[in-house]
Protein backbone atom coordinates (compact mmCIF):
# COMPACT_ATOMS: atom_id res chain seq x y z
CA UNK A 1 0.00 0.00 0.00
CA UNK A 2 1.37 3.41 -0.98
CA UNK A 3 1.68 5.57 2.11
CA UNK A 4 2.27 9.30 2.25
CA UNK A 5 5.81 8.55 3.47
CA UNK A 6 6.50 6.34 0.44
CA UNK A 7 4.98 8.94 -1.89
CA UNK A 8 7.11 11.70 -0.37
CA UNK A 9 10.25 9.58 -0.73
CA UNK A 10 9.41 8.71 -4.32
CA UNK A 11 8.80 12.39 -5.16
CA UNK A 12 12.10 13.34 -3.53
CA UNK A 13 14.02 10.71 -5.49
CA UNK A 14 12.24 11.41 -8.79
CA UNK A 15 14.33 14.50 -9.49
CA UNK A 16 17.52 13.61 -11.43
CA UNK A 17 19.77 15.91 -9.37
CA UNK A 18 18.42 14.62 -6.06
CA UNK A 19 18.85 11.04 -7.24
CA UNK A 20 22.44 11.87 -8.25
CA UNK A 21 23.07 13.32 -4.77
CA UNK A 22 21.65 10.17 -3.15
CA UNK A 23 23.92 8.00 -5.32
CA UNK A 24 26.94 10.09 -4.33
CA UNK A 25 26.02 9.93 -0.64
CA UNK A 26 25.65 6.16 -0.89
CA UNK A 27 29.46 6.03 -1.21
CA UNK A 28 30.45 8.60 1.44
CA UNK A 29 29.35 11.58 3.50
CA UNK A 30 29.93 14.83 1.61
CA UNK A 31 29.66 18.54 2.30
CA UNK A 32 27.88 21.00 0.02
CA UNK A 33 31.20 22.04 -1.55
CA UNK A 34 31.89 18.44 -2.59
CA UNK A 35 28.36 18.02 -3.94
CA UNK A 36 28.66 21.22 -6.00
CA UNK A 37 31.93 19.94 -7.47
CA UNK A 38 30.50 16.48 -8.21
CA UNK A 39 27.18 17.59 -9.71
CA UNK A 40 28.04 20.93 -11.30
CA UNK A 41 24.89 22.39 -9.76
CA UNK A 42 24.79 25.89 -8.31
CA UNK A 43 25.13 26.02 -4.56
CA UNK A 44 21.72 27.65 -4.01
CA UNK A 45 19.99 25.11 -6.26
CA UNK A 46 21.78 22.24 -4.52
CA UNK A 47 20.84 23.58 -1.10
CA UNK A 48 17.17 23.60 -2.11
CA UNK A 49 17.42 19.99 -3.26
CA UNK A 50 19.20 18.97 -0.06
CA UNK A 51 16.39 20.59 1.93
CA UNK A 52 13.83 18.45 0.07
CA UNK A 53 15.89 15.33 0.78
CA UNK A 54 16.19 16.29 4.46
CA UNK A 55 12.45 16.94 4.78
CA UNK A 56 11.72 13.59 3.11
CA UNK A 57 13.96 11.89 5.68
CA UNK A 58 16.45 10.64 3.09
CA UNK A 59 19.50 12.52 4.37
CA UNK A 60 20.69 13.91 7.67
CA UNK A 61 23.28 16.53 8.47
CA UNK A 62 26.36 16.62 10.62
CA UNK A 63 28.01 19.96 11.41
CA UNK A 64 31.78 19.90 11.10
CA UNK A 65 33.34 23.29 11.83
CA UNK A 66 32.02 25.75 9.30
CA UNK A 67 30.87 22.97 6.97
CA UNK A 68 27.82 20.73 7.03
CA UNK A 69 28.20 17.14 5.93
CA UNK A 70 25.31 15.17 4.49
CA UNK A 71 24.81 11.43 4.80
CA UNK A 72 22.07 9.02 3.85
CA UNK A 73 19.62 7.65 6.36
CA UNK A 74 19.78 3.94 5.41
CA UNK A 75 16.54 3.12 7.21
CA UNK A 76 14.58 5.48 4.95
CA UNK A 77 15.88 3.75 1.84
CA UNK A 78 15.43 0.31 3.42
CA UNK A 79 11.74 1.04 4.07
CA UNK A 80 11.33 2.14 0.46
CA UNK A 81 13.14 -0.99 -0.75
CA UNK A 82 10.72 -3.17 1.23
CA UNK A 83 7.78 -1.28 -0.27
CA UNK A 84 9.10 -1.63 -3.83
CA UNK A 85 9.94 -5.29 -3.23
CA UNK A 86 6.35 -5.85 -2.15
CA UNK A 87 5.16 -4.27 -5.38
CA UNK A 88 7.37 -6.66 -7.31
CA UNK A 89 5.93 -9.67 -5.50
CA UNK A 90 2.41 -8.38 -6.02
CA UNK A 91 3.09 -7.96 -9.73
CA UNK A 92 4.02 -11.64 -10.04
CA UNK A 93 0.76 -12.64 -8.37
CA UNK A 94 -1.28 -10.11 -10.36
CA UNK A 95 -0.04 -11.49 -13.65
CA UNK A 96 -2.19 -14.60 -13.13
CA UNK A 97 -5.12 -12.93 -11.37
CA UNK A 98 -7.83 -11.23 -13.40
CA UNK A 99 -10.99 -9.50 -12.23
CA UNK A 100 -14.00 -10.39 -14.38
CA UNK A 101 -15.60 -7.58 -16.38
CA UNK A 102 -19.28 -6.84 -16.49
Amino acid sequence: MLTSVNAELLRALADPLRLRVVCLLARESLCTTHLVEETGARQTNLSNHLRVLREAGVVETEPCGRFTYYRLRPEALADLAVFLGGLGEGTREASVARRPCG
